[in-house]
């Protein structure tokens, strides 16, 4: 595993530790890594209404927005020990689509369930993202 990877997959462990999710009991975080080598983490956060729920990649992707990044991502970490295998929703895959395609990147998706790691770029997971065009 490279230096990266493992690094990235950490900061996305650390922030599952953060999640709020008392009603699932499903912690999953998130870690975005930027071409600058700042690193943006998130964590699910879930509500008593499910459908306001909001998952980790979303939680950083927004706090990556609020920092004023716009593009520059190179990789994203998604960690989920409560899943054999772990994968960002269709939804966040979206919401990743549009960050990366702020200066046309096709970041590494790492991730890291209770069984199984994968390893993709953004594209092969949403190949038709809906852009502004």
């Amino acid at each position: 595993m490279s230096a990266d990877r493992e690094a990235l997959m950490q900061a996305a462990r650390d922030a599952a530790e953060r999640a709020y999710a008392p009603y699932s009991k499903f912690r999953v975080g998130a870690a975005l890594l930027f071409a600058d080598g700042g690193v943006v983490t998130g964590t699910n956060v879930e509500n008593a209404s499910y459908g306001l729920s909001l998952c980790a990649e979303t939680v950083a992707v927004a706090k990556a927005m609020g920092e004023g990044r716009r593009g520059g991502l190179v990789a994203l970490a998604v960690f989920g020990p409560g899943a054999d295998r772990i994968s960002p929703c269709g939804r966040c895959r979206q919401v990743l689509s549009e960050l990366a395609s702020l200066d046309a990147s096709d970041p590494m998706v790492w991730s890291e369930g209770r069984e199984a790691e994968g390893e993709w770029r953004l594209s092969q997971l949403l190949p038709d993202a809906f852009s502004g065009k």
